[in-house]
């Protein structure tokens, strides 16, 4: 009994004790199950895999689906819009547009992608108003781009190219220039002959446009091959297109993509897209009965030739309220008005206002469409006012002061065509310098190559400025001009100040000073080139004489000279001996003070009044030369020959005589010596003929003569026999 009661104590009391403990077991347990619940970011093998095997309902993780567009955070920079449309296109939608744009039995651009869907909702859905306004002008131009399309054999389908470009509006005009229907560039407008200026730009003609447009498409499929890089070559140009293709090596429009501008890669999918919309424009309800649809309708015609003609006058005649209103049938008019002068244009207006004109005939009716005021003309230049500097007066001022004005002289060519054959020895610089032209303009004007020399025999064309020419006579003499000027001063002086009255008239007289003094200087140059020509006419009637004397010497060869030709020959020895001389490189006395040289090979004017300080010009005057062309073996003087000198000059012969003149009298002691024992030389690199000649002091000439040379080229290791000096 005892024990019994003993073990339902010892029962009681581990029932207590347990119920005490299991409390705190259970928290136990449970806190150390929730520290294991893995964290959002860290996935097990064994949670992934088997969520339910683990039997804790806490550790089963949802998955994403991977196609979610919120399964991977999306960068927003990264967004394609293309893409984002095409998934939130309707699935039905979009097959049902690719089976339709699948469809099309056309040979322009049509494949169908993303990028060509999102362009369909954007006309079809988000931007129905821009679909609806060209479909307005759908039954306007369509007809006229079907008409040049099939006339030039290209796919009728293009005439949708104008609405991606214009938007079938003829005076569009692009940020960058391009302007009209087919959005053409200035310079491309240029090649394909469509006129621009001030008064017309045929760009925004429909019908000359457009056959320029199936002009330059045309072009463009010769090229290319395929009608998707046509189009991208429209837009970007051919020659960018072709340089991408280069590069990359690739030949279709959707393999050079990447490759392409923005506007470019969009192009093909955006025509793509207005022919779909344009087709099917009823199927997505953008065709409604409120819109204004336009048609075309019949037109007629004036041909303006010349005339001036205000088109707003036109549409007054004909009965509209709008002065523009005929503007829209002549969209290449930029001013709507013509000025005088201008070349024939054919003026249309709509052939239903031709019962307001009546029976009016063409000549009236041009006469009525005068402008009533003068069209506007750009302004002329206006010289810039300085505060102390006072312009010219008027006209009457200017043309008695000998002033700047506009006259014949303006239009007189400013150069002169100067054929030149190349020297041996000549170089650009030399040319330059001696025609007062740059090396540049030369080599522009013969396509020479930079760097490279000139090889003689060149023919050469260069243009010689004209100089200045002499001042014109005056109308009246300077006993006239001043009053004139003085009375023109003072019949200025009405409405200006003292001051400014007592300034011009300072002025004038200053004017009138100067112009005494140029008359001078004028009258001084015509006296001193009178007294040349007397010169030259008086030279040149002695060195006729000389002429005949020479002839008939050489006539008899070596026979004995009379006394009448043994001045001649007198005067012909010195010259033989001078031209040796200078030739072997130790001038004459007369040289070295200046009267006379001849001239070498290689040589010329302009070298030759550089050395002497003198110009040109005086050595053409001084020498009478009818051009600045000198030979090898000429004389020239570098000074101003008297009266006195002019006598002995004209009596010596020319080279050719004289040496035929001493070659027929007998040689002299003197000479025979010095050509006895010639020695042979030994060419060496760097030698010329004109250097062998300096170093053993021979003429070139001699030596020419005793090796039977025939030019001045010698050639290494060439032996060559040299007269002892």
């Amino acid at each position: 009994m005892k024990q019994g009661i003993k073990r339902v104590k010892t029962i009681r009391s581990s029932r207590w004790l347990l119920a005490l403990v299991l409390p705190w077991l259970l928290f136990k347990t449970t806190d150390t199950k929730a520290q294991q619940i893995p964290k959002s970011g860290a996935v097990t093998p064994a949670n992934s895999t088997m969520p339910a095997l683990l039997g804790d309902t806490l550790r089963v993780r949802l998955e994403l689906q991977p196609d979610s567009l919120v399964a991977v955070p999306v960068d927003p920079m990264a967004i394609d819009s293309a893409r984002l449309e095409w998934l939130r296109t309707p699935p039905t939608l979009r097959d049902l547009v690719c089976d339709r744009v699948s469809c099309f039995e056309t040979d322009v651009p049509h494949q169908f992608n993303n990028a060509v869907m999102s362009y369909v909702t954007l006309f079809t859905a988000r931007n129905r108003s821009y679909m609806q306004r060209v479909l307005e002008r759908e039954n306007l131009y369509f007809p006229l781009f079907e008409k040049y399309l099939k006339q030039y054999n290209l796919p009728t389908d293009l005439k949708y190219l104008a609405v991606v470009e214009s938007a079938l509006i003829p005076t569009a005009k692009s940020p960058v220039g391009a302007t009209g229907l087919w959005q053409f560039m200035g310079p491309t407008a240029g090649d394909l002959r469509l006129k621009r200026d001030e008064w017309i730009d045929e760009r925004m003609a429909p019908e000359k446009a457009t056959e320029a447009a199936c002009k330059h498409l045309r072009y463009l499929y010769g090229v290319f091959h395929d009608w998707e890089l046509v189009l991208a070559a429209y837009n970007w140009g051919a020659g960018s297109v072709q340089r991408v293709m280069r590069r990359t090596g690739k030949k279709t429009f959707w393999d050079l993509y990447p490759h392409m501008p923005a506007e470019t890669r969009n192009y093909v999918p955006t025509f793509t897209a207005i022919m779909y919309s344009m087709k099917y424009a009823d199927s997505h309800g953008l065709r409604t009965p409120n819109l204004n649809y336009q048609y075309a309708e019949p037109m007629d015609t004036l041909g303006v030739r010349g005339q001036a003609f205000d088109l707003r006058r036109l549409s007054q005649a004909c009965g509209y309220e709008d002065s523009l209103y005929l503007s829209k049938f002549n969209p290449e008019l930029r001013r709507a008005a013509l000025p005088a002068g201008y070349r024939p244009y054919v003026v249309r207006y709509p052939a239903a206002a031709s019962v307001h004109l009546g029976d009016v005939d063409r000549a009236t009716l041009l006469a009525y469409c005068q402008p009533t005021a003068a069209l506007p003309q750009p302004l002329a230049f206006m010289p810039p006012r300085l505060d102390g500097m006072e312009p010219w007066g008027s006209r009457q001022l200017l043309a008695a002061t000998e002033g700047p004005r506009a006259t014949e002289e303006a239009a007189a060519p400013k150069y002169r065509r100067v054929p030149h054959k190349v020297r041996r020895g000549e170089t650009l610089a030399d040319l330059a310098e001696r025609f007062e032209v740059s090396q540049a303009q030369i080599r522009r004007w013969n396509e020479l190559p930079k760097g490279r020399a000139l090889k003689p025999g060149k023919q050469l064309v260069l243009f010689v400025p004209v100089p200045i020419a002499a001042l014109r006579a005056p109308k009246a003499p300077l006993e006239a001009v001043v009053p004139a000027v003085v009375g023109v001063t003072a019949r200025q002086m009405g409405g200006v100040s003292a001051e400014v009255a007592a300034a011009r008239k300072v002025q004038a007289e200053a004017n009138a000073r100067e112009v005494a003094r140029l008359q001078e200087i004028a009258r001084q140059e015509k006296a001193q080139e009178a007294r040349l020509v007397a010169m030259q006419q008086r030279q040149a009637i002695k060195q006729a004489a000389v002429d005949a004397q020479a002839r008939a010497a050489a006539k008899r060869g070596a026979s004995p000279m009379k006394d009448k030709e043994g001045a001649v020959v007198a005067a012909a020895a010195p010259a033989t001996a001078a031209d040796s001389g200078e030739a072997a490189g130790a001038p004459t006395t007369t040289e070295q003070n200046g009267a006379s040289y001849t001239v070498r090979k290689g040589d010329n004017l302009t070298k030759l009044a550089r050395e002497r300080n003198v110009s040109v010009a005086q050595l053409v005057a001084w020498n009478k030369l009818p051009s600045e062309k000198v030979e090898a073996g000429q004389r020239l003087v570098f000074g101003e020959p008297t009266d006195a000198e002019a006598a002995p000059e004209a009596v010596r012969p020319p080279a050719r005589i004289a040496s035929k003149v001493a070659a027929a009298s007998p040689p002299r002691p003197a000479l025979e010596k010095r050509l006895e024992k010639p020695q042979v030389h030994l060419v060496q690199p760097g030698d010329t003929l004109f250097n062998i000649s300096r170093r053993f002091k021979v003429s070139v000439q001699l030596l020419r003569e005793y090796n039977n040379l025939t030019s001045d080229e010698v050639k290494l290791g060439q032996k060559l026999l040299v007269p002892q000096s």
